[in-house]
């Protein structure tokens, strides 16, 4: 007896239709084109597979299209026909196949675009893979032992993955031009974030993009550039990093660059290495700032980045953040905030999120930021507030100039700060911009002062953060103890000035914080017990931010429903019948001759009649 199956057996057997035809076309046109290109055959059929391909609409067919063509083409490739010259009848020939391969590339790069996601990640992968065959037979027909690249055809991908052109399926939206989030993960995770030679070839020629192409025109250049960049976490920081290429010939080590001869007295500075670079002198402008800090260590003295090769610039440090500052920079002078508008507006947000640890870094001399960075914190706003700790980072590591630091982040203390969405870290950032005990005591007597009369107005998370936060500023300057000891003094009396935007000239130092004192009586008991620290010794060590800042009326309610009750509260209502009305009196301030609802508990619950 045979056993039961474990699936229903099937409605109705798959039918058979012309789409079978055409797979069965396209099979048999890629066997008859292997054997032409290994016999030296005919290859005219390859324009039939490729107009076959691009005219087809069902997803199958497309895929077994474009999976044909890439073994046709890689066979093309690794026989030198589209590499090697000869008579004119070669060339004739050579100049087809061209053809054919960039309308098939075209084809392949409006793909990254498709609605079938199979399609567009299939498209990337034959891409780069076309990549790696086209620069290997470049570099093995080539007249030079140098590696090569093959720049035109990775210029394509990148201008597929910026500008994303429509699908020539034109299944994908007109107006959606942005890559697709499963295209740029594979990119990052198989090649960008990857190999060394992909990361400075896509940097140098999306900075070129950049320049040659109008924002405009193109807005989704700007985004598409942004969503690439700022998921780069495994830039090289060290020469020795420099180890995974995509083109296994780029891997070889390059010659020693040349020493250029120095003048006498000329400083050796932190120059890099000198070679015969075809490349245009953009680079020049990119070489260390002797002040820069360098994590490399082995240098050659005497020699620098603009004048390298591309293979010696593959092996180059220095080079590697030379393209990486060229495109954000050109990126940056695209994003004027002074423009107001809200999409400019939000991708400055987004840059400035990663600025302090994801760009600067690695930037040949990290000041080159600094005007944007100004424009920004001068904007005011959520993107001045972002723009702050870029511009401390600035101050404190690279040794910026900004004397008006202090009063550019005092005008932040309006009554808006407390209710915004980066509450948290302004906090964290102010925190550490105050913690210096060489600031003047009339500087600091302002920020809590101005932070105390923000408080009248602050929900109970922000002002649960502003007592610890004075707190600690108080304990670690005590010269501003005279601020919460002063008695003498009520609220119509306070010398402070309030519209005064210099901190050095508000009077605060005169006035006391009474504003503080007021929350004793604040509504919500968590606010009025903390306040209470300042009435007492200041003994305690001070308070950790972390643990004030991430409040919002969601974790006070959540502190308040999940508290354990160690005294239950005295109930005021008895449950003996004759005393009912006795103290149904007491507890709602009615007299004993008012009526009582027969429903005596229902009549509890009417606090309105």
């Amino acid at each position: 007896m045979c056993g039961l199956h474990s699936l229903p057996p099937p409605s109705k057997k798959r039918k058979l239709n012309n789409d079978s035809k055409v797979l069965q076309s396209i099979q048999d046109t890629e066997h008859h084109l292997t054997r032409a290109v290994t016999n030296n055959g005919t290859l005219n059929p390859l324009a039939d597979l490729l107009d076959l391909t691009c005219s087809r609409k069902d997803s199958q067919e497309v895929s077994k299209g474009i999976y044909a063509l890439y073994r046709v083409f890689v066979l093309v490739i690794g026989n030198g026909k589209l590499s090697v010259s000869g008579d004119e009848s070669t060339k004739t020939v050579k100049a087809w196949l061209w053809d054919r391969m960039n309308n098939y590339v075209n084809f392949l790069v409006g793909l990254l675009k498709d609605e079938e996601k199979s399609l567009r990640v299939s498209a990337l992968q034959i891409l780069f893979s076309l990549q790696k065959h086209l620069s290997s037979a470049a570099t093995k027909y080539s007249s030079t032992s140098v590696p090569q690249f093959h720049i035109s055809h990775f210029r394509k991908i990148v201008s597929g993955l910026l500008l994303c052109p429509s699908s020539p399926r034109k299944f994908s939206p007109a107006s959606d031009t942005h890559v697709d989030a499963d295209v740029l993960q594979v990119f990052h995770d198989t090649w960008f974030s990857v190999h060394d030679d992909i990361r400075w070839f896509f940097l140098r020629e999306a900075g070129t993009l950049l320049t040659t192409t109008s924002s405009r025109e193109h807005p989704q250049l700007l985004i598409n550039l942004l969503r690439i960049l700022e998921d780069l976490t495994t830039f090289p920081t060290e020469s020795s990093e420099l180890n995974a290429w995509w083109v296994t010939e780029l891997g070889a080590q390059p010659p020693k660059p040349k020493v250029a001869k120095r003048r006498e007295g000329e400083d050796d500075g932190d120059d890099e290495p000198l070679g015969d670079a075809p490349e245009g002198d953009w680079r020049k402008f990119f070489d260390d700032d002797k002040t820069a800090k360098d994590t490399s260590k082995a240098k050659t003295p005497g020699v620098r980045v603009h004048t390298l090769t591309i293979h010696q610039s593959l092996h180059s440090l220095p080079s590697h953040r030379a393209v990486f500052t060229r495109t954000w920079l050109e990126l940056l002078s695209r994003l004027s905030v002074a423009n107001d508008t809200t999409a400019t507006k939000a991708v400055a947000t987004r840059v400035l999120n990663i600025m302090h640890r994801g760009i600067m870094p690695h930037l040949t001399r990290p000041v080159l930021v600094m005007d944007w960075i100004g424009a920004c914190v001068d904007y005011g706003r959520t993107v001045g507030l972002l723009a702050l700790n870029a511009l401390f980072v600035l101050i404190k590591e690279y040794n910026l100039d900004y004397p008006s630091f202090y009063t550019r982040l005092y005008a932040f203390l309006d009554r808006n700060l407390l209710h915004l969405k980066y509450r948290a870290r302004f906090f964290r950032m102010t925190e550490l911009f105050l913690s210096s005990t060489h600031l003047p005591a009339t500087l600091l007597a302002s920020f809590i002062k101005r932070l105390a009369r923000l408080s009248l107005f602050a929900p109970p998370a922000g002002v649960i953060i502003l007592i610890p936060f004075t707190y600690n500023i108080l304990k670690r300057h005590p010269a501003l103890m005279v601020m919460i000891n002063r008695t003498d003094m009520d609220g119509s009396e306070d010398p402070f000035l309030p519209a005064e935007p210099n901190p050095l000239s508000t009077n605060a130092l005169s006035s006391s914080l009474w504003e503080l004192q007021s929350h004793q009586s604040h509504y919500h008991s968590g606010v009025s017990t903390l306040v209470k620290v300042f009435s007492e010794v200041f003994t305690k060590p001070g308070f950790s931010m972390e643990d004030f800042l991430d409040h919002t009326y969601g974790t006070l309610y959540d502190a308040e429903a999940n508290r354990k009750i160690k005294k239950e509260p005295a109930l005021g209502v008895s449950l003996e019948l004759g005393d009912q009305k006795k103290t149904a009196a007491k507890v709602f301030g009615t007299s004993e001759a008012d009526d009582v609802e027969e429903d005596v508990i229902n009549s509890f619950w009417t606090f309105g009649v």
